[in-house]
């Protein structure tokens, strides 16, 4: 049986003044599937994860999540409200925070809803049982995700002191914590030795399964791509210029232009 679509874009445009960033992009992400986008650096792909997440207000264009059988309109909600509707993400540069433990970055994760459980601080404040049952099953959460990601043994460390590939599990935690349906992946691969892509790509396979969500993934490691992905995007100059299955895009004429050039004497 097919899978379903999540996510849905529809001539999506971004534009900084004169430059546009992200040109009548479209194309759709389906539940339980991994769907990379890919393209050299400076083709617009972070841009567009900006704007799926409400972070960019884009310039034209249509987003639409799918949840329960209902399109849900995402282009100009804020980050906020997007990823309650339950899309979460992680960045191309680490932004956790620093000078909390790992265990404390998954809860702020689940700050609103704590916050909800709180009466928003009513509760928290009286230290009532509602509020008390919420914090609890939210340190639960967190403390599997530690478990599901290698990272039980430094739950009570500063995440700045934590190795460079620890810190890329914790993101992904933090992002999970969000119950997210559909995962989106800024270069989670980037800076990992072989060893740790190769376990990435396990790790992000079984979340698609045993979790039953979409991942929508940016990434330069083609082994993570192409071993993991269902379906590609490529993106060029902000514009989209091929998609398919791993296979396709691998032949594709127009990525081998994109990432090695026009061959010598011929032109596009």
């Amino acid at each position: 049986m097919p899978a379903d679509i999540l996510l849905n874009v529809e001539h999506l445009t971004m534009r900084f003044g004169g430059l546009t960033a992200v040109d009548d992009v479209s194309f759709r992400a389906l539940d339980r599937r991994i769907t990379a986008i890919i393209g050299p650096n400076g083709a617009g792909k972070t841009t567009l994860f900006n704007c799926l997440t409400g972070f960019y207000r884009p310039s034209a264009g249509a987003m639409t999540l799918t949840r329960n059988g209902a399109a849900i309109p995402l282009a100009g909600l804020p980050a906020h409200r997007i990823s309650r509707l339950g899309i979460a993400r992680t960045f191309q540069n680490i932004r956790l925070f620093a000078n909390m433990t790992a265990l404390e970055n998954l809860l702020v994760a689940q700050h609103g809803k704590l916050m909800r459980a709180s009466y928003f601080c009513f509760a928290g404040l009286l230290n009532l049982p509602v509020y008390r049952k919420a914090e609890q099953a939210g340190i639960e959460k967190a403390r599997l995700w530690l478990e599901r990601m290698g990272l039980q043994a430094v739950a009570n460390r500063a995440a700045g002191t934590l190795p460079y590939g620890m810190q890329r599990r914790l993101e992904i935690a933090r992002a999970m914590c969000a119950d997210p349906c559909l995962l989106c992946l800024d270069e989670p691969a980037a800076g990992l030795n072989p060893n740790e892509s190769a376990a990435l790509r396990v790790l992000l396979a079984k979340i698609r399964d045993e979790y039953k969500i979409g991942i929508l993934l940016i990434e330069h490691n083609m082994n993570v791509v192409m071993g993991l992905s269902d379906h590609v995007i490529v993106l060029d100059y902000g514009e989209r210029i091929a998609e398919g299955t791993p296979e396709q895009i691998r032949h594709d004429p127009a990525v081998i232009r994109a990432y090695l050039g026009e061959p010598e004497g011929e032109t596009a």
